[in-house]
């Protein structure tokens, strides 16, 4: 698969398909990878991606700390997301794109759509990560992460992601770099050797701002109420897609589609025949031919 540099970080991705550009942020967490949209719980099932790349030119990735692509120690905030999607999108020479977003992926769609409207043609939030459990379960994994490198250093922390060659979502002992250790020698060295009370400041702040709500985390409330772009939500339903997540984009996104279906509920033949009616209505208020 293709590399680009975006932002003086390499990025792993994949066009898939033909027709109007869809640029897709991977479900999975801290393993936000092209393969979860194909491997991952209800991804799995419904096989989005299939229907997807039948109509659009789909444009997925590994976020940045994840998978194969790169990354950089700092405070990692959703606007950091957001560049490296834009970046792709002008290395393709695309002005205008659908997004759509899975899991943690929701919350860089919206903080995409809220900073460039004008490059957004409509977006799906497909399970959006938020609730209460799962702002506090966030936070554990980072100070879990940063126990073990107060308790072992910095080198250790290298050593065990090395070893065990799992991500943070899989093991937080690791650390959110786990994975950028994991494919760049060049970067374990830097970490190794990097300041740990400089080091524990950003991982502090990258936490605490990263989910810093008991909803949807990505935009504010405030700059989502503005936003004219058609949206369609599939709900999730449990600790980590908490429905109260999808009710409060829904909320907020003034016109947005609510799909009030269960989780378990949610199969290949009607998630496709849902997404159909969502795209042509979006196609109908830009007056673009259908996919």
């Amino acid at each position: 698969m293709p590399f680009v540099t975006v932002g003086g970080i390499s990025t792993r991705y994949e066009v898939i398909g033909d027709g109007p550009a869809l640029l897709m942020y991977s479900p999975g967490g801290f393993n936000a990878t092209i393969e979860t949209w194909s491997t991952l719980g209800v991804y799995a099932r419904v096989k989005p991606l299939d229907y997807l790349s039948q109509r659009f030119k789909c444009i997925v990735f590994d976020r940045r700390e994840t998978g194969q692509s790169g990354g950089r120690i700092e405070r990692v905030t959703w606007r950091d997301m957001v560049a490296q999607g834009r970046g792709l999108l002008d290395h393709l020479g695309i002005d205008r794109a659908f997004l759509m977003g899975g899991c943690m992926g929701v919350s860089p769609v919206i903080a995409f759509a809220a900073q460039h409207p004008e490059r957004v043609l409509g977006q799906v939030l497909y399970w959006p990560v938020g609730g209460a459990r799962y702002r506090m379960s966030s936070h554990l994994r980072f100070s879990e992460h940063l126990a073990y490198v107060n308790q072992n250093g910095m080198a250790a922390a290298v050593e065990l992601a090395l070893a065990t060659g799992k991500p943070f979502g899989a093991d937080p002992r690791g650390g959110p770099w786990a994975s950028v250790i994991q494919t760049n020698t060049a970067f374990a060295k830097e970490f190794a050797s990097f300041d740990v009370a400089q080091y524990r400041a950003i991982v502090t702040g990258m936490g605490r701002t990263l989910f810093d709500r008991d909803t949807a985390p990505g935009a504010e409330p405030e700059d989502l109420l503005g936003l004219d772009i058609p949206t369609l939500i599939i709900p999730g339903q449990d600790a980590s897609h908490a429905t109260s997540a999808a009710m409060y984009l829904h909320e907020c996104i003034p016109n947005s589609e609510y799909w009030a279906i269960s989780a378990a509920d949610q199969q290949t033949a009607n998630t496709t025949e849902r997404l159909d009616a969502f795209f042509k209505s979006a196609f109908d208020k830009h007056g673009l031919a259908p996919a």
